[in-house]
């Protein structure tokens, strides 16, 4: 059986006065149910406090990117082996805005996973289209190109991996994916990660995910969670996702 994850990425919010009430009822108030994880992906300067306030819960936590080197002359870079000090569970890689912002290639993305990998870390590898090659009917082309150079890089590794599909259309816009929409590409994603002989890695869907959309989206058979951007800065919205 596939594990269900809920994953929050703060992306860069927050501060010490605020996050401590909401990590101490996140901390308090989520219990675990059968195979359903909850996680929060905090800004790196707030990773002590996430394992000062979570440590002992049922709630996991992570970092929102890592260096794809392990140590040396980076200036400004966060190797995973740092990040797996503060007890961190798991790490996004490739987020779009990652990858739009940064310049990040699908290789680089590759590498980071297989460095998050490296350092006992699981990496949220993301993938998905934009808008225009959305309507040019790119998406499956796009996806299946970044799913690939995941696979490729990381080969057996794969299964030890989450992938989460996040149209970047639908980020931080309001717009959602429809459930059915989100489920074709989920199921095409599935396909090519089965081609590598991880057909049973957790697939997330990131785009817009709320408390309202929530259980429509996880009743799709191939997908397993989400990636929730700012509805994870609500407490109590992200633990009725959680519980969805």
């Amino acid at each position: 059986m596939r594990d269900r994850l809920i994953v929050g990425n703060w992306k860069m919010n927050g501060d010490l006065a605020t996050n401590a009430p909401l990590l101490r009822r996140l901390a308090v108030e989520w219990r675990t149910a059968g195979d359903r994880v909850l996680a929060v992906c905090v800004p790196t300067p707030y990773l002590a406090q996430a394992q000062s306030e979570l440590r002992g819960s049922a709630v996991a936590w992570g970092a929102q990117d890592v260096s794809e080197h392990a140590k040396g002359a980076y200036t400004g870079d966060v190797s995973a082996a740092m990040v797996a000090e503060f007890g961190a569970r798991y790490a996004i890689v490739g987020h779009s805005e990652r990858r739009q912002l940064h310049g990040e290639s699908d290789a680089l993305v590759a590498a980071k996973a297989r460095a998050a990998l490296a350092a006992g870390l699981v990496p949220i590898a993301c993938v998905g289209e934009t808008l225009a090659e959305r309507e040019r009917g790119d998406t499956d082309a796009v996806v299946a190109r970044e799913v690939d150079v995941l696979t490729d890089a990381l080969g057996a590794d794969t299964s030890r991996i989450v992938v989460a599909y996040e149209p970047i259309w639908a980020i931080g816009t309001g717009s959602t994916a429809t459930p059915e929409q989100a489920q074709a590409v989920h199921a095409a994603v599935r396909g090519r990660l089965a081609r590598a002989g991880a057909g049973d890695v957790p697939i997330l869907y990131g785009g817009s995910v709320k408390a309202a959309n929530a259980a429509a989206l996880f009743a799709m058979p191939d997908i397993d969670g989400g990636l929730v951007g700012g509805a994870s800065l609500d407490a109590a919205e992200f633990l009725m996702i959680g519980r969805a």
